[in-house]
């Protein structure tokens, strides 16, 4: 069932059973849609969220009402995807934690690029090769959007991920090492070849207070520049390929990413 909203110059239609056959469950989706997309749509690109369900409290129509009007971006039609299973779908999709979250990790990546991208490709003829398509997500479906865009870069170019669950491990911390066997980290190491992407991390001073190794740095930011060398050691220019957005108010939560947004948005989609 589609219902669709007028939002000023976005049409907003809301997917309510959007079957899985992966998740064996049905799948609700914003779809959010710029004016003038059906005369031209191969030229729009896309942004897919997870976390979909939280896009009002993001406020992703404000910002693209208002960065639209001032011509600042190229307007993409935005996939929100609304959650299921959290701590099982999100996560890396190669291996689960060392609590068996996320499990189903490469079944929602499944999903995501064997069912959703094809649906959207039917419906709304979206333009699965344009070079700013991109993909995001917050604390731990921001985890889940970076290792979806990592491993299919051919079709996201960009990844956007907000507070990331960077601290997503294969085992317990450890004293003497605690900052071992973090998953992402450990992917980005093993992987062969530099993938073509560009990355948006965002986290905030106030994010949490957990700092394992005790240098004075919290977690959240200390994963982020750790994942930073690793991509350095793979050919990532700072910067250029991968930029850091800190927030000295910034907290985990959808206010803190919604003020978040707009830098975001310029950033994958600014004109030059």
């Amino acid at each position: 069932m589609d219902i669709h909203k007028e939002t000023a110059t976005y049409r907003v239609n809301k997917v309510f059973n959007l079957w899985s056959e992966a998740l064996q469950r049905y799948v609700v989706v914003d779809f959010f849609v710029p004016p003038d997309f059906e005369l031209h749509p191969a030229s729009f690109p896309i942004l897919v969220l997870n976390d979909g369900q939280d896009s009002e409290t993001v406020k992703i129509l404000h910002a693209l009402r208002q960065l639209g009007s001032q011509k600042l971006i190229h307007l993409p039609i935005v996939i929100g995807i609304y959650a299921g299973n959290r701590k099982q779908e999100y996560g890396v999709a190669s291996q689960a934690d060392y609590k068996n979250r996320g499990s189903l990790a490469g079944t929602y990546t499944h999903f995501v690029m064997q069912e959703l991208l094809p649906y959207a490709q039917k419906n709304y003829q979206i333009n699965i090769n344009h070079p700013l398509n991109s993909i995001a997500g917050y604390s731990l479906g921001g985890l889940s959007a970076f290792d979806i865009a990592w491993h299919h870069a051919h079709v996201f170019k960009q990844v956007g991920v907000f507070s990331g669950a960077f601290w997503w491990r294969s085992e317990p911390v450890e004293v003497e090492n605690p900052d071992e066997h973090r998953i992402m980290h450990q992917v980005i190491r093993n992987s062969a070849a530099k993938p073509d992407l560009r990355c948006w991390f965002q986290a905030g001073l106030l994010d949490e207070t957990d700092d394992r190794n005790n240098n004075g740095i919290i977690d959240v930011i200390d994963d982020i520049l750790d994942l930073s060398v690793a991509l350095v050691y793979k050919g990532f220019r700072p910067f250029y390929d991968f930029t850091y957005h800190e927030m000295p108010d910034g907290t985990h939560d959808p206010p803190t990413w919604a003020r978040a947004m707009p830098h975001f948005l310029r950033w994958a989609f600014g004109k030059k």
